[in-house]
Order: C-alpha cells, then sequence, then structure tokens
C-alpha cells in the first residue's frame, strides 16, 4: 500500500508548489517537475519510480495531449501547416547537426555522436501545451504552428530511431522500414475518418445511452484507443491522443467532454507525469561532469530556440511569433528520456554520460516553460504598445 501514500504525497506536494509558482507568477508546471526533482531519487527519496509512476504518468501525457487537441482549432492547425513543416523540419537538423559533431569533440565515435543528434532532435511538446494552455495560448496561430510541428517533429523523430536501429542493427532487425512507413500512412487515413465520421456517431450514440457520463467515457475511450493504436504502429501516443481531441473538438460535446475529462486528468494523472519527469534527474557524480552538462544544456536550448524560430521566421513570422514558436520547441521531456532509454540498453550511449544527458534533458525541460513565459510576455507587451 506504499504507494497509496506516494500519491497522496504527490498530489499534495503538486498543488502547494503550483501555488507557489503562481504566487511568482511563474508557470504551474515548473513547481511539479521541480517536486519531482526534490522528491524522486535526486534528492529525498521519498517516491519511487515504479510501475504506478510509470502508468500514472502515460495517462497523464496521454489525457493532457488529448484536451490540448480538443481546445485546438482545426482550420488553425491547417491554416499553419507549412510553417509548421519549417520549423519541424529546421527543429530537427540544426540539433542534429550541432550533436553529432559534440559527440564527435566528446570522442564518441560516429554511431553514437549521431544517436546523440537523434536524442535531442526530439521535441516533446507536452510541456508547452501546459504553459500555452495556462495562459490562453494554445489557439493562436504560434500555438497551432508549435502543435503542428510537434506532431511532424514526432513523426520525424519515430523515422530518425527506425533508420538508425536499421542501419545500424540496433533492436528489431527484421522490420521493414518501408512496411512500418505504410502503416503509419494507413493510420493517418483513419485519423481522417475519425475527424470526419467515426467520432462524431459514436458520441451521438454515447448520448443516448442511459448512463451519466456516457458521452466522457466514450471519448475517453476513443482517446486511450487511438493512443494505443498509435504506439502500435510505431508512433508516440500523444500523436494519437492529440488527434482523438482533435476529432472530439469537432463535435458539439467538446465543452462537455472537458468539463468531465479535464478534472480526472488536472487532478490526478497530469501531475503525476509531471512529477515523473523530475524524477529522472539524479545528480551522482554531477560535479565532475559540470562544465559538459553546461554546454550541453546550452546548446540544447539554443539549437531547438534557433531551428524553430528560423523556421516560423522562413515562413513569414514576424521575430517575436517566432521567438515564441521557438521556445515553445525546446522541451524534450519524455520523448528524449525514452530514445536515451533505448540508447543505454543498444549500448549506444556511454554509461559514464547516461546520467548527464538525462540532466540536460530535464534541465531543458524546466527551462522550458520560463522561455516560454518570457516570450509570451514579450507579445503582449508589443500588442499592449500597439494599442
Amino acid at each position: 500500500m506504499n504507494y497509496i501514500g506516494e500519491i497522496a504525497l504527490i498530489l499534495f506536494t503538486t498543488l502547494l508548489a503550483g501555488a507557489i509558482s503562481q504566487r511568482f507568477k511563474m508557470p504551474m508546471v515548473i513547481g511539479e517537475l521541480l517536486i519531482g526533482v526534490i522528491l524522486g531519487p535526486g534528492v529525498l527519496h521519498l517516491i519511487s519510480d515504479g510501475e504506478l509512476m510509470t502508468v500514472g504518468s502515460e495517462i497523464g501525457v496521454i489525457i493532457l495531449m488529448f484536451l490540448a487537441g480538443i481546445e485546438s482549432d482545426l482550420t488553425q492547425l491547417k491554416k499553419y501547416f507549412r510553417p509548421a513543416l519549417l520549423v519541424a523540419g529546421l527543429g530537427v537538423i540544426l540539433p542534429m547537426i550541432v550533436f553529432y559533431y559534440l559527440g564527435m569533440l566528446n570522442h564518441q565515435g560516429f554511431e553514437r555522436s549521431i544517436f546523440w543528434g537523434v536524442i535531442f532532435s526530439a521535441t516533446s511538446v507536452s510541456i508547452s501545451v501546459e504553459v500555452l494552455r495556462e495562459f490562453k495560448y494554445l489557439s493562436t496561430k504560434e500555438g497551432a504552428t508549435i502543435l503542428g510541428a510537434a506532431v511532424v517533429d514526432d513523426i520525424i523523430a519515430v523515422i530518425l530511431v527506425s533508420i538508425f536501429t536499421s542501419t545500424f542493427g540496433v533492436g528489431n532487425e527484421s522490420a521493414n522500414l518501408v512496411v512500418t512507413s505504410l502503416i503509419q500512412v494507413i493510420y493517418f487515413v483513419g485519423v481522417v475518418v475519425l475527424v470526419k465520421w467515426l467520432a462524431p456517431w459514436l458520441l451521438h450514440f454515447a448520448e443516448r445511452v442511459p448512463v451519466p457520463g456516457a458521452v466522457a467515457i466514450t471519448s475517453l475511450s476513443l482517446c486511450l484507443a487511438m493512443a494505443w493504436l498509435a504506439d502500435t504502429v510505431g508512433l508516440s501516443a500523444v500523436v494519437g491522443a492529440f488527434f482523438a481531441g482533435v476529432a472530439v473538438g469537432q463535435t458539439k460535446y467538446q465543452h462537455e467532454v472537458v468539463q468531465n475529462v479535464g478534472p480526472v486528468g488536472n487532478t490526478f494523472f497530469i501531475p503525476i507525469f509531471f512529477v515523473s519527469i523530475g524524477m529522472a534527474m539524479e545528480f551522482d557524480g554531477i560535479g565532475q561532469h559540470i562544465w559538459f552538462i553546461v554546454i550541453m544544456t546550452v546548446a540544447a536550448l539554443l539549437t531547438k530556440y534557433l531551428g524553430g524560430a528560423l523556421g516560423a521566421k522562413l515562413a513569414g513570422d514576424n521575430w517575436h511569433s517566432a521567438s515564441l514558436i521557438g521556445t515553445g520547441m525546446i522541451s524534450r521531456g519524455e520523448m528524449a528520456l525514452i530514445i536515451a532509454q533505448l540508447g543505454i540498453s543498444a549500448h549506444l550511449l556511454q554509461r559514464e554520460l547516461y546520467s548527464e544527458l538525462i540532466i540536460v534533458i530535464v534541465l531543458t525541460t524546466i527551462l522550458a516553460p520560463l522561455m516560454l513565459k518570457w516570450a509570451i510576455n514579450q507579445i503582449k507587451k508589443r500588442e499592449d504598445e500597439s494599442i
């Protein structure tokens, strides 16, 4: 029954941390991430990274992206798809190049250096989504571009990992990249069917079922099913959850679903997800590699920021909007952690540097919301000056 006490501790401390973060005018997610650092293996060892945290955090990020999908404007997503492609493309190319050379400078060899690039080319937009939701920027053109770019970025990351494992014989060597890509294309065809026909029909049917909360239950089942299918075909579960949310968002039931599913996520699963990210940070031997961590963190922040901002600028955005989009792409979060775990199990990362790389990933995840808030404030300041 220890996990009951861990849940109670997580929920209460994240509540206090969120309140303190707001008191100091910081995004609430900062406090939740720091709670994971403090309570986890990095400092107090009060909570463990067991099955509870794994499952709870997976459901948390799925619900978070589901809600983001519901609150997204499909028209905006379509309108800013081209800028999203540019943002995602440059946001992958720049980190790949820089971290490849950083790997070579650190005597990692060709394969490991490329894998460094793969790790830091990934974006985990779930952290940015929470900040954008908090500051009511999710439905803006910048929010739509960030969300679109994150989906494209996720697909690129999956392709890169697939190519890498196929080329260097890591993981499932029999996996056929062409077949996998074809299955993923079929999945996205299914997404179109879901948005246009399946989701409206299912929710209309659920409305007629004489069970309290039938529409919310059906929508959540749809979310989890789409997340599971996405994971099955080699994509990230958050992609499936996001498109399930987009599908629900096109129906008349979106407000009912948000009112019922939102509290479940925001009061339980989503805090567990943010705490689990912070728990990944451990400080053993950090003093021996402090400059390595500093340089890698600066490189991780700048490459994703500049790549995303330059992509937005090429698409015609002004510098303030481009800066916001660039900061929205910085967070690495769970996607980079998953790729790093794959690397360590496949001997593509040195164990001596694994903890330091995890610290860099978590640091970028913690710093990203602060930079995103700064970028939002710059746009608000500019809007106030123009009035």
